[in-house]
């Protein structure tokens, strides 16, 4: 534990030393945030804030890492150093797609950016090949906890490697709905990502505690930029990294489905869009004043800020519950 302190606290300074280099980058190449028109009119003075910030938390998980992998292998832990290379390849994978997007809409200026199959397609490979790892890999089994009744059971194999995907790709897209004001998703994050930290010590999976201190650091050392009024935006690069470490993270600690506990919050966000999406088409009119449930909250009156805090502090309470029943 002592170990991970150190390592969070390492990677905490070194994600604001990269920030305070790369968002004068950012500025310089105007690579800005597009606001919709649609959208909460008080982001529109948000039009231009520099976004692609994932950046400074994948070069900061790919330096830090890199460091603690060679001080692991060079005190004889080198089995614990070479399982924090497949989490973070599905990291970075993740984040070098919603790179991909951002470059294309930011910098190219192609509105659509990568196109959806595409997209989809990268996704589908780099989750496919990190649940096989799991599985033949390392092969953890495919044991899966199920938080009401305090047990363990064995999905068939043919059953759960296209669970397992979806666990993937669903927490992903749940994360990148996340991120639409200020700090939010990088709040939720790190605590989600604390949470599974604690679950890794507790159950002595230490590859996970020390990626997730990683994590943790880097996402808070972002935050400080992030927060309100965001100086940076993470955007996809950010969003989508997120989201594979989370669910990376749960499905090699064989709790995925603890994640409909301790991430509530953005799988209420993207339920909110299913269902704004569906009864728009039944009715013809909106469930919600704006999907995701964010925006209708600041469409509701509400600041951003006051947004952030309460669903921080729902997700530390779903946290310490799921902390509770696992």
């Amino acid at each position: 534990m002592i170990f991970e302190a150190k390592v969070l606290i390492i990677s905490f300074i070194v994600s604001i030393i990269l920030g305070l280099i790369i968002i004068p980058i950012l500025k310089k190449l105007k690579v800005g945030q597009i606001e919709r028109d649609d959208g909460p009119q008080s982001h529109l003075k948000k039009q231009g804030t520099p976004t692609m910030g994932g950046i400074i938390m994948i070069v900061a998980m790919i330096l830090i890492v890199t460091v603690v992998y060679a001080y692991l292998m060079i005190n004889g832990q080198s089995d614990l150093a070479h399982k924090l290379l497949p989490i973070l390849l599905l990291s970075i994978g993740f984040g070098l797609i919603g790179f991909i997007d951002d470059f294309k809409k930011l910098v190219l200026k192609n509105t659509k950016g990568l196109k959806p199959s595409y997209k989809m397609i990268g996704l589908l490979i780099i989750s496919v090949a990190y649940v096989i790892y799991l599985v033949y890999g390392l092969k953890i089994g495919t044991e899966t906890y199920i938080p009401i009744i305090k047990t363990y059971i064995n999905i068939p194999i043919y059953l759960y490697i296209p669970f397992a995907i979806v666990v993937i790709l669903g927490a992903t897209n749940a994360i990148n709905l996340t991120d639409g004001i200020d700090g939010l998703s990088s709040s939720v994050c790190a605590i989600i990502m604390t949470c599974l930290a604690i679950i890794g010590m507790n159950l002595m999976v230490y590859e996970v505690s020390l990626f997730a201190s990683i994590a943790i650091g880097v996402t808070l050392g972002f935050l400080i930029f992030n927060l309100h009024p965001a100086k940076v935006f993470m955007g996809d690069t950010g969003s989508l990294m997120l989201g594979g470490i989370i669910s990376g993270l749960s499905l090699y600690l064989k709790t995925p489905l603890l994640l409909l506990v301790i991430a509530l919050i953005p799988v209420l966000e993207t339920l909110s869009v299913i269902i704004q999406v569906v009864y728009f088409k039944k009715t013809g009119n909106r469930f919600f004043k704006m999907a995701p449930l964010h925006h209708h909250f600041e469409l509701s009156g509400w600041k951003e800020n006051r947004i952030v805090i309460i669903f921080s502090v729902l997700t530390l309470v779903l946290c310490i519950i799921g902390l509770k029943i696992i």
